[in-house]
């Protein structure tokens, strides 16, 4: 009997998925557990893997193909079945598929040939393959190398056996002509269709800024002891390096135990506060941002977040973090200060009830006990949604927060 192969929900918040590529083609038996095709959600791009035995004997969806949660993607049965009633119901409903996604001008196509005909003649070692012939690469790098005219094929892998990651390609500098043709003409235009992810994050924050009241409170924090803190940390332990943002993470959690009602969310007839300090991490990312989840924040020391961070952090720029890693957060932490931002402000993350927007530690004349001198200075904006932070709340977690950064020790308590 003919099997449907439907598009499987893989993340809380897909709606649609994307089929990047077919690892089976149509004729090809399949068993449960096989990987049969890639699938870009919002959030990874991930393997969807078979459930039941047979022939692919139909692909219904192609490459580029979008499709809803459910949607038919291709049929499984026996060689020779008749699977006619099947298709004809996609037949009747055409407007669950859409077209593959716009390709870029013929001058973009023509820079990809020159950039992959240009690559460096070291890369002489091929990638290891799968016993089915696959290229080990992850979904990330094959996407780039797509956008950039390489052949994957031509790269060599760093990652676990030899799998080829995003770092490999972006190693990989395409030639100067290559990179001046994607440069669009004055007078002229270039329409660039939405990732998934990028048409995710378009809507949920354009809800969040609609639905929830913003404001603002900034803070300055005296960033000398943290810096002698950190500092003492990574001499005692060269291994394990811990950066401003996990000290800043673990403030947070500090701060968000003693102060639950910012640690909420807002759900219509009532407020609900959480008892586990779940603290989202944003982490910038080629198509926008992901924002993955060190649990139970407020119960780990900084080596233990700083681990997490950087594990969560190099998953979410390979598209390869689960599910259950980017969602459920009830805080979120923002840093900008790596790339020179003195303050801004953020979005909040629904459905939390407040995210930190953190600046750049910069080094200004400040003045204390009538003196002028050097300082070391740190700017942090918290944005609240109103209908469950009030002002006077959000100024208490912000005295709580800066108090704890400008005594680092406490956190070693």
């Amino acid at each position: 009997m003919a099997i449907k192969i439907e598009m499987p929900k893989l993340s809380d918040t897909m709606e649609t998925g994307r089929i990047t590529r077919w690892l089976k083609k149509e004729g090809d038996n399949v068993s449960p557990g096989d990987v049969i095709a890639e699938v870009e959600t919002d959030k990874a791009n991930m393997d969807m893997e078979a459930y039941d035995e047979g022939t692919l004997l139909k692909i219904v969806a192609k490459e580029g193909d979008r499709v809803p949660i459910g949607g038919l993607i291709g049929v499984l049965g026996s060689t020779g079945e008749d699977i006619r009633s099947i298709l004809q119901a996609v037949v009747a409903a055409p407007a669950k598929f859409s077209e593959p996604a716009a390709t870029r001008k013929d001058t973009r196509e023509r820079s990809s040939a020159s950039a992959a005909a240009s690559e460096p003649a070291a890369q002489t070692e091929k990638p290891p393959m799968k016993g089915d012939g696959r290229i080990k690469a992850s979904p990330l790098a094959k996407t780039l190398a797509k956008e950039r005219g390489i052949d994957i094929a031509d790269v060599t892998g760093s990652g676990t056996a030899g799998r080829v990651v995003r770092r490999d390609v972006e190693s990989i500098v395409p030639n100067p002509a290559s990179r001046r043709s994607h440069v669009v003409s004055s007078g002229q235009y270039e329409d660039v269709p939405l990732s998934m992810m990028r048409e995710a994050i378009a809507k949920r924050l354009s809800q969040s800024h609609v639905n929830a009241p913003h404001f603002y409170l900034t803070v300055e924090i005296k960033m000398e002891n943290a810096v002698a803190f950190r500092d003492s940390l990574n001499a005692y332990d060269t291994e394990t390096k811990i950066s401003f943002n996990d000290i800043i993470v673990k403030a947070c959690a500090v701060a968000l135990q003693k102060h639950p009602e910012v640690n909420a969310t807002f759900m219509g007839d009532k407020i609900r506060m959480f008892g586990d300090v779940h603290v989202g991490v944003a982490v910038a990312i080629d198509d926008g941002l992901l924002t993955p989840v060190v649990r139970d924040a407020d119960k780990k020391g900084l080596r233990e977040i700083s681990l997490d961070s950087k594990d969560l952090a190099m998953r979410a720029r390979d598209r390869k973090l689960k599910p259950e890693e980017y969602s459920g957060s009830t805080f979120t932490v923002s840093n900008l200060g790596m790339f020179g931002v003195d303050d801004f402000t953020a979005i909040i993350n629904p459905p939390e009830a407040a995210i930190l927007a953190v600046g750049s530690i910069v080094e200004k004349p400040v003045v204390e006990n009538a003196q002028v001198k050097i300082g070391r200075r740190m700017r942090m904006t918290l944005s609240s949604d109103h209908r469950v932070v009030d002002g006077a709340l959000a100024a208490r977690f912000m005295q709580t927060l800066k108090w704890i950064l400008e005594n680092p020790a406490s956190l070693a308590l």
